[in-house]
């Protein structure tokens, strides 16, 4: 089905979020934190505009230990779980969104475990539809990846719907190609219906082009169409030879102006290391984390993986925009104390130098 630009209105990314904020054992990412969504801004005086304020809202980001997968990620949620609540407000459905960048190794896709504790917290809570939906890049399609990892019990034991969103309707967005040509490419309309409630059920991983591949990689990634002739998803990173310059950071940040996960969560009880996103190896970091803010979620969970958040562009200009809370020390860190989850992932190879990564 071909749709028309502008057929859906724009999703709202501001968040409220509650609580008092404490300093994260971290300190700060060093960057000054600014607000995209104009919608949120007060007009500034004629001649004395600017386009970046500074976002001073607290944030709340659970992290949660432990030796039973489903479990830590069930806690992790309860832990902010009035606020969770709060945010549902009066949307209609409510989008559980794993990560099969492979549908064949396990290690590289959400585990079905995490969405189990996910749906055990919601379905007692949310009486309206609940899907588990995914948009895999691979040819045989998405329910080659519910098959191999496991999620087709789900349906019967949640009473839910598992779907393939590449076969949902789409709408047509622009991105930029290497040469920075704006060129069409086909969004899925889930990702941008305002009654939609997404929840971003993503993995502890490395990345090729990003360093790390965590909640909001896994929704803007996630949102371009994969009609099993043509991958979009492709047409948002273009290579720079796995630099910085990468046009995929840039494109994700122009996606984020619509699409934007409601609620993060990453199971990195079995994370991946190395040669991310696909073929790296398995660290035992037996943690969950989860927060109503996914921006300051995958600042925490870069820095716990032992990495530097400020190096990665697209979170940088996320940061300066001001689409969450970037300065670690207004992040509130509920559950296992930080300094007994702190680990040194390997980069993947193909960016450790063009990085500046030891």
């Amino acid at each position: 089905m071909v749709n028309r630009v502008g057929d859906l209105q724009r999703r709202d990314l501001l968040r409220g979020l509650g609580g008092a904020a404490v300093a994260a054992a971290f300190g700060s990412v060093g960057l000054r934190p600014g607000r995209a969504a104009a919608q949120a801004q007060k007009p500034a005086p004629a001649g004395r505009g600017q386009l970046f304020t500074p976002y001073t809202k607290p944030a709340k980001v659970t992290l949660v230990k432990g030796n039973d997968r489903r479990e830590i990620v069930l806690q992790s949620l309860k832990c902010i779980e009035d606020d969770i609540l709060a945010s549902l407000g009066g949307k209609k459905r409510i989008l559980v969104k794993p990560n099969f960048v492979s549908t064949t190794r396990a290690l590289a896709a959400s585990h079905a475990d995490e969405i189990r504790a996910i749906l055990d917290f919601f379905k007692p809570r949310f009486q309206g539809e609940i899907i588990v939906g995914e948009s895999a890049p691979s040819k045989n399609g998405t329910f080659e990846g519910y098959q191999n990892f496991g999620y087709l019990p789900l349906e019967k034991e949640y009473g839910i719907k598992l779907v393939d969103l590449n076969k949902e309707p789409w709408v047509y967005r622009y991105v930029f190609s290497r040469d920075h040509t704006p060129i069409p490419i086909r969004i899925i309309s889930t990702f941008l219906d305002r009654d939609t409630y997404i929840v971003s059920a993503a993995k502890m991983k490395t990345h090729d082009r990003a360093i790390t591949t965590l909640s909001l990689k896994n929704t803007l990634i996630g949102a371009p169409l994969n009609d099993g002739k043509r991958n979009d998803k492709g047409l948002t990173h273009q290579g720079y030879n796995f630099t910085p310059k990468e046009t995929l950071h840039f494109n994700m940040f122009h996606l984020a102006q619509e699409i934007w996960p409601d609620l993060g969560i990453i199971d990195g009880f079995e994370a991946m290391e190395g040669n991310g996103p696909v073929g790296g190896t398995p660290v035992d970091a037996k943690v969950a984390l989860a927060s109503l803010d996914p921006l300051a979620l995958d600042i925490l969970t870069t820095k716990i993986m032992g990495f530097d958040p400020a190096k990665i562009p697209y979170v940088k200009a996320m940061i300066e925009a001001g689409m969450g809370q970037g300065d670690l020390a207004k992040v509130q860190v509920l559950g296992t104390p930080v300094e007994q989850c702190q680990f040194k992932f390997k980069p993947n190879e193909k960016i450790a130098e063009a990085f500046g990564l030891s």
